[in-house]
C-alpha cells in the first residue's frame, strides 16, 4: 500500500524540494487574523501569491487586440502591495510565493480556490509539467461588474499532484521550455 496523498506530497517536498517555501500544514490564521488558507492539504497544496502584480490596463498602451504572440507589455500597470484591486471584467497577473521543482515523474494541475470563485474571481487552470521549475505566473480574472480584491501572502489556488509510474520520454526541462526557471511575473512568450 502506498503513502496517503498528503504524506506523499510531504515526502516529495522534503526529498526533492518540490515546493519552496513549504508549509507542512494548512494555515488558516496568522497573528490571530483569519487568512485565506495555504499550505499542505489532503490531496494537494494551496499556494499563495506574492505582493507584486501586473494589472491589465488596456487603455494605457497601444493595445488594439490581445495577441499572445506579440503581447504589448505596456498594457499592464505594475503594482506592489498587500492586496490588489482587480478592475471590473478584467484581470491581473501575479506570481506564486512558492518556487517549484517538479520531479520528472510528477505533474501538477493548478485550480482556483472556491473562496475566490464564489466571489466571481477565477484563477486560470494551468499545468506544472514534469521537470519544470520556477515561480508560477498566475492569471486571476474578475468576472464581476465590480472591483474585486485579492490578498498577497494568502491562498489563491490549489495544486493537485499526479505521480506517473515512469518518467516521460521528454520532460519540460529536456525540451528547454520557454518558461523554465522563471522568476517573478513572466508575460506571454511566443
Amino acid at each position: 500500500m502506498g503513502l496517503k496523498p498528503d504524506a506523499w506530497i510531504l515526502r516529495m517536498c522534503r526529498e526533492c524540494r518540490m515546493i519552496e517555501p513549504f508549509e507542512e500544514r494548512l494555515v488558516r490564521w496568522v497573528d490571530e487574523e483569519m487568512v485565506i488558507s495555504y499550505g499542505l492539504s489532503s490531496f494537494g497544496y494551496d499556494i499563495r501569491i506574492a505582493d507584486e502584480f501586473k494589472v491589465f490596463s488596456p487603455g494605457k498602451g497601444k493595445l488594439t487586440v490581445v495577441d499572445p504572440k506579440n503581447f504589448d507589455a505596456d498594457a499592464f500597470t505594475d503594482f506592489r502591495g498587500g492586496m490588489c484591486i482587480i478592475p471590473p471584467n478584467s484581470f491581473v497577473l501575479a506570481r506564486s510565493m512558492e518556487y517549484f521543482h517538479m520531479p520528472q515523474n510528477v505533474m501538477g494541475i493548478v485550480i482556483g480556490k472556491s473562496t475566490y470563485a464564489r466571489c466571481g474571481i477565477i484563477v486560470n487552470i494551468t499545468p506544472l509539467e514534469p521537470g519544470w521549475e520556477g515561480n508560477l505566473t498566475i492569471e486571476i480574472s474578475n468576472t464581476t461588474p465590480l472591483p474585486a480584491k485579492i490578498y498577497a501572502g494568502e491562498g489563491i489556488a490549489q495544486v493537485l499532484f499526479f505521480q506517473g509510474d515512469e518518467v516521460p520520454l521528454v520532460t519540460y526541462a529536456d525540451r528547454k521550455g520557454k518558461y523554465q526557471g522563471q522568476r517573478g511575473i513572466v508575460l506571454p512568450r511566443a
